[in-house]
């Protein structure tokens, strides 16, 4: 057997040919290795850093890796929230030795552990909406067919959504695709879930992370009526008079509002053509944000986007109003990115910016502001409450592009 290294990289991404593959990981000494804050994992997982680009490394079996890297990049090329994958490297060593492979992936930028967010007490609804966006995640992958098998609040990353948090599937080992799951494997699924949010939160307790007075055992079951209500609005079927169209629309609005898309809708009239059944076949997440970015060209998360849309149409009334005529949406969001969006943004020091991404910024000014106004008794505008934004609160927040080992969570903004 031919030893050395056999390395498959996707292109736009470092060749990694500078590491030192030959040893172990855990025993490497690099110059490119960095400490980042992350979850618990079974295996060596470390972290290289290029130029300002980080990529996470996980030691494993060939197998493994392999089957790993696939999995991640079909579920990404469905557009699900996952880890980037990049490469899978893999030492071929010598003396009957086993050989050894490690997965790469991208680090994901401003993700945020869960005990990270919940390192300091006394932030109230903060792991509701974590285990919110653990639903969804969840409930997402299955509508894909995916089965996880070892979901656990460390098993998934955080990223902040204009008040929520949207989740990030990063371990994906235990992972299975199928065309479609039957309810037992969901059920099991969710049981997995559960324990191990259970567990994970007693551990915390057990360190003193959270507060004493939470029940793990009963949080952890939240995660399963969230799921389940959830699952049921996304796939439940209806039952509605023929003559009662506006309880279809009202579903769809329903669904629209949660964040999803129904792309096909299964409608079945009874024999004697007084009922239909109503059913959606085929849902997607990323309702608010697709139509953003149709109108923007800016990519958001979804709370983000259904909270820039809401000031797109602010922004539409307010031409309306002063310019005597109705604007056409797409010229009100081509306006809007131009004289507000742009602008606001640019008002934030390059050294800052990497506290929050810019449409969060955006979020955070816009209640800023709101904040502001109220206390002045009259509408403060965006160049104000931005400036106030950065000169009084900004700088006291965290670096979070980036989140390292030694970042203290301690900003009280969660």
């Amino acid at each position: 057997m031919t030893t050395g290294l056999e390395l498959v990289v996707r292109a736009g991404h470092p060749d990694f040919l500078d590491l030192p593959w030959s040893e172990p990981l855990e025993e490497w000494r690099s110059e490119r290795l960095v400490r980042m804050a992350r979850g618990i994992s079974r295996h060596v997982v470390r972290f290289v850093a290029y130029d300002d680009r980080v990529y996470a490394l996980k030691e494993t079996e060939v197998g493994a890796a392999q089957r790993e890297y696939r999995l991640l990049l079909a579920l990404r090329e469905e557009g699900l929230p996952v880890v980037e994958p990049v490469g899978v490297a893999r030492w071929r060593g010598d003396g009957g030795g086993p050989d050894r492979a490690t997965l790469i992936t991208r680090y994901l930028d401003y993700s945020l552990p869960y005990h990270y967010l919940l390192a300091r007490r006394g932030r109230p609804g903060l792991l509701d909406r974590l285990l919110d966006g653990g639903a969804v995640l969840m409930a997402r992958l299955h509508l894909e067919g995916f089965y996880w098998g070892d979901f656990s609040l460390s098993n998934a990353l955080f990223r902040r959504d204009a008040g929520a948090f949207t989740a990030y599937l990063v371990d994906a080992e235990t992972g299975e695709r199928r065309p479609s799951l039957s309810d037992a494997m969901r059920d099991n699924d969710v049981d997995v879930a559960v324990e191990n949010i259970a567990g994970g939160l007693m551990d915390l307790q057990a360190a003193g992370r959270i507060e004493e007075d939470l029940d793990p055992v009963a949080l952890a079951a939240g995660f399963r009526e969230r799921y389940r209500d959830l699952w049921l609005e996304l796939t439940r079927e209806d039952e509605v008079g023929a003559d009662e169209q506006w309880r279809i629309t009202q579903r769809m609005e329903r669904l629209n509002a949660l964040g999803f898309d129904v792309e096909e809708l299964a409608l079945v009239r009874s024999a004697d053509g007084e009922r239909l059944r109503m059913r959606p076949t085929l849902v997607e997440e990323g309702h608010h944000s697709r139509a953003l970015a149709s109108r923007t060209g800016v990519r958001v998360q979804e709370n983000q986007a259904r909270r820039l849309l809401n000031d797109i149409a602010a922004y539409g009334a307010w031409l309306e109003h002063h310019e005597g005529t109705p604007v056409p949406d797409a010229v009100a969001a081509s306006r809007w990115l131009q004289n507000v969006y742009e602008p606001t943004i640019a008002r934030v020091p390059d050294e800052l910016r990497t506290r929050r991404e810019p449409p969060e910024l955006f979020h955070e000014m816009l209640r800023h502001r709101d904040a502001l106004s109220r206390e002045a008794g009259h509408q403060i505008g965006n160049a104000e409450a931005m400036d106030s934004y950065v000169a009084g609160v900004l700088p006291g927040l965290p670096e979070e592009r980036l989140l390292r080992e030694t970042d203290d969570a301690d900003d009280g903004s969660a």
